[in-house]
């Protein structure tokens, strides 16, 4: 099922989606499980949110595909190459990503994401999926000059609205038949299925999990396949996964200092 997690009437909310409206739930179905409240929402009146705000961290991937490894210029890493983004650059659907005036080059990175829905720690690769929520859309946005200026990319890719995700998560996602698409002003820029990933989704929660404590609500974002590129002010950037959505956001740049 997809779930949402939306504003409407002043109010932050839960919601399955059937059709075009949202079967709201009495609580985070996280927490509270799919109690409903017995209320149907129009989804054209309610304003999509991030489907979830990561209690602790964002997890990601980096070169989790031969084709983008190649394109950055190295080999793909033997193990999964970990790097984290802070939960204050997530954003969602319709909202905006801002580039920073420190920057000339920002680029997106379509990616899966990974819910956790239980703590995990050391967990073996064959027990990980025990372990997901369910699945939405990220863009890693990059701020491409300054990761190779640092030579490290916790600033490049952790400016606040960095991280958007969305439209909802899917708890019951397919990933073998799944492709991601990233697309600016509707201009086609990547496109690989999902199974081209070097390192599967199990994997890559075992290999974190052997790191990091994950929370219920973390987020991992498993890699982008080639075709990154530049977007700027006045675009608009869509990264769409089968079976899951579409997550768009326009752009804009950082207001002038005062």
């Amino acid at each position: 099922m997809k779930i949402a997690r939306f504003s409407h009437d002043d109010a932050i909310r839960y919601g399955i989606l059937d059709g075009d409206e949202l079967v709201v739930l009495a609580g985070d179905p996280m927490f509270a499980g799919y109690e409903t409240t017995g209320e149907r929402v129009p989804v054209a009146d309610v304003a999509l949110l991030a489907p979830v705000i990561p209690r602790s961290k964002v997890v990601c991937v980096g070169k989790n595909y031969h084709d983008h490894a190649a394109e950055m210029g190295g080999e793909a890493p033997v193990e999964p190459l970990l790097f984290l983004k802070p939960n204050t650059a997530v954003i969602g659907t319709g909202d905006t990503i801002v580039r920073p005036l420190i920057s000339e080059r920002t680029e997106h990175e379509g990616e899966l994401a990974v819910v956790i829905g239980r703590i995990a720690k050391n967990v073996p690769a064959d027990k990980a999926l025990d372990y997901v929520f369910g699945y939405t859309v990220a863009n890693d946005v990059t701020a491409r000059d300054l990761q190779r200026k640092d030579g490290q990319w916790s600033r490049a890719k952790g400016f606040d609205t960095f991280c958007p995700l969305g439209p909802v998560i899917e708890t019951e996602f397919e990933l073998a038949d799944a492709t991601v698409t990233t697309r600016v002003n509707g201009e086609q820029r990547q496109h690989a299925p999902l199974t081209d990933m070097i390192h599967s989704v199990s994997a890559i929660i075992a290999h974190a999990s052997a790191a990091f404590t994950l929370l219920p609500g973390d987020v991992i974002l498993t890699g982008t396949p080639a075709g990154v590129g530049e977007f700027t002010a006045g675009d608009v950037v869509e990264v769409e996964i089968s079976g899951i959505g579409a997550l768009r956001n326009p752009v804009r740049d950082a207001l002038p200092l005062p």
